[in-house]
């Protein structure tokens, strides 16, 4: 028993899986299932953790995987489930029969969030010059209206004038009149300047 144990802690072979290996764990996976991956190396007599054994079957051996270059119909189902679900690999393969999470996570990462940045890329920049044009005419827009409103009420915009100091001086007014001015200098009995 203690061998067993020295075994599956230290002697776990990592490397590279062979064809003796993957017929040993389809055989014990046909009388056994694919379930209680903690005790299927042990069945079959394979040096692997159980997680080695689990992401194999998966992701290689398995009989009904599809394998061959992704369509573009499964590509484009792939960008709108992204869009929808995010990085949620097992849900999307869901929906793509005989595809696993990991081809469709590899595929991802190595075309399709490339083509999705360019795209964003090139439409973003568009969309900026877009956007820019666009408030440039509704400035021009306004200060054309600014202008027809000017002439049609008998001004002209050399005769506006506009003094701010004149507008803000109260010297030449009794400040005690102003209500609001009132309330804003009434002084708080335990405030002191």
């Amino acid at each position: 028993m203690e061998k067993n144990l020295s075994l599956k802690r230290f002697d776990v072979n990592k490397g590279a899986w062979t064809a003796e290996e993957d017929r040993k764990l389809a055989e014990v996976i046909a009388v056994h299932g694919a379930k209680r991956w903690k005790t299927i190396p042990t069945i079959a007599g394979l040096n692997r953790c159980g997680k080695s054994c689990r992401l194999r079957w998966m992701n290689y051996l398995r009989p009904n995987i599809k394998r061959g270059n992704i369509s573009d119909q499964e590509e484009d189902l792939i960008l709108r489930l992204h869009k929808l679900l995010g990085n949620r690999w097992s849900l999307i393969a869901g929906r793509l029969p005989g595809r696993t999470d990991n081809e469709i996570k590899n595929y991802w990462n190595s075309h399709l969030s490339k083509k999705v940045n360019q795209k964003e890329k090139h439409s973003g920049a568009s969309a900026r010059q877009g956007c820019k044009f666009a408030q440039q005419r509704l400035v021009e827009n306004a200060k054309e209206q600014v202008r027809q409103e000017n002439t049609s009420t008998g001004f002209e915009e050399s005769n506006i004038s506009f003094d701010v100091d004149d507008f803000f001086d109260f010297s030449k007014v009794d400040t005690r009149n102003f209500e609001w001015v009132n309330r804003f200098l009434e002084v708080d009995d335990g405030f002191k300047f």
